[in-house]
Order: C-alpha cells, then structure tokens, then sequence
C-alpha cells in the first residue's frame, strides 16, 4: 500500500477531488495548510502599508491506495492539479506497513 501525500493550490481542491471519484477514489483526508516552496512567499500592499506573506495557503489531500493503483492516482492527481505556473505544490509518496479499520479490525488493502 502506498500514502500518497499531496501539497496544492486551493482553487485546485474540487477539480483534484473530481479527477479522483472519477477513477474510483473516494476516501482521502484534505487539510488546509499554510507553507511555501522556492518562492518564498511574495509582498502585499494593505492600507497603504506593503508586508511580506511567506506562508501562502494550501490544500493538503492525503491518501492510502493499493500498491497497483498508485501509478493511476498519482497521474490523475497531478493533472488535476498542474497550473504550470510556480506554486503547483508537490506529491510525496510513502510506503505503508499496515492499515487496520478500527470497526471490524479488518487488516491491510481489505481496511481501505
């Protein structure tokens, strides 16, 4: 079983989740968070005053699939997600040991 992890923009949330259902995926985490990669954030003007914003906002989506569909997901995931501009975000993928459901302790790819 893999975690597929990934990093976007938040406009990109509902197309990314369409992109999902339509392959079959329907059970993921999503997280707002705040971060920033190479481009550091960029300058705002408010009031007249100009401010750095360094953490610029996220989406998190988070997921664990089953070894053979990983290669799938992660190509619907990314073309959902691609802007082609910087600031896209990134996918991280981790292996996962053991998934267990907590309902009925059933164990591994049968608990997803």
């Amino acid at each position: 079983m893999k975690k597929i992890e990934a990093i976007i923009q938040p406009f990109k949330l509902e197309e990314v989740k369409e992109a999902l259902k339509a392959i079959g995926i329907d059970g993921m985490t999503v997280t707002e968070v705040r971060g920033h990669g190479r481009q550091k954030g960029h300058k705002e003007v408010y009031r007249g005053q100009e401010y750095q914003v360094d953490l610029l906002p996220k989406m998190k989506v988070e997921m664990v699939v089953p070894d053979a569909r990983s290669e799938e997901v992660l190509s619907a995931l990314s073309k959902a997600a691609r802007t082609g501009k910087i600031g896209d975000g990134k996918i991280f993928v981790y292996e996962v040991a053991e998934a267990i459901r907590i309902r009925n302790d059933d164990r591994g790819e049968s608990a997803l």
